[in-house]
């Protein structure tokens, strides 16, 4: 069974949370600060992490952050803890490379089912290596082979790029592309994909990814 780090500044929810994922077999860990779960990570890598937004001194922004800066850690499913009012946090957990979030009051079967959901993305099978004219895309590693150049990408953004390079000059519409990359469990706008392709293009090369308008994307090398 996975290994999930829970990260939240109140007892009582580390502790629901703790006894409700234990009863379901997986191994939990516990944290009520940023810097003491940076510290479990660095020790033991879990599997998912659940993590509060609003926490005094490291805020869970930029504890994902701070997970995210380090390659090692790009396999970790990282899932925000939000209040309801929280829609700014939400989309800018998403932006720096969370893969979910779950509102406060949290019920904890939907939560158990959105961490089943979430984990079940990375057990499926999948080709371990998309072999493409000017690159490779490593998904065992996470990384992109381009010549003696390894390109390590946040999750979601190398998620999209396997997704938009599995079938090149194919066009993906925006709904197909929520869909498959983050899950019909969660809510994010356009804004999101335009960001995450933004950035692939400042890392791989404008040439790579094509917009068409009023539609979605295409990976395309023949340009």
């Amino acid at each position: 069974m996975a290994t999930i780090l829970i990260v939240d500044d109140e007892d009582d929810i580390r502790q629901i949370l703790a006894y409700n994922l234990i009863k379901e077999g997986f191994t939990v860990m516990t944290a009520s600060r940023g810097d003491e779960a940076l510290e479990l990570i660095y020790k033991q890598k879990p599997d998912l992490i659940l993590l509060d937004v609003m926490m005094p001194g490291m805020d869970g922004i930029e504890v994902c952050e701070a997970i995210k800066a380090n390659p090692a850690n790009n396999s970790i499913i990282i899932c925000f803890l939000t209040a309801r009012s929280e829609d700014y946090s939400q989309i800018a957990g998403l932006d720096v490379g969370g893969d979910d979030y779950v509102t406060k009051p949290i019920k904890p079967k939907v939560l158990i089912s959105r961490v089943h959901a979430l984990l079940r993305r990375i057990e499926s099978p999948k080709q371990k290596k998309v072999e493409l004219t000017d690159f490779t895309i490593n998904r065992e590693k996470y990384i992109i082979e381009k010549g003696d150049l390894e390109i390590r990408l946040p999750r979601k953004e190398f998620e999209l790029l396997s997704l938009l390079a599995s079938k090149p000059d194919y066009v993906f519409k925006r709904e197909s592309i929520l869909e498959k990359v983050w899950g019909t469990d969660i809510v994010v706008g356009d804004r999101t994909i335009d960001v995450h392709i933004r950035k692939l293009r400042e890392k791989l090369g404008e040439q790579y990814i094509q917009t068409v308008k009023g539609i979605g994307y295409k990976f395309s090398w023949n340009n």
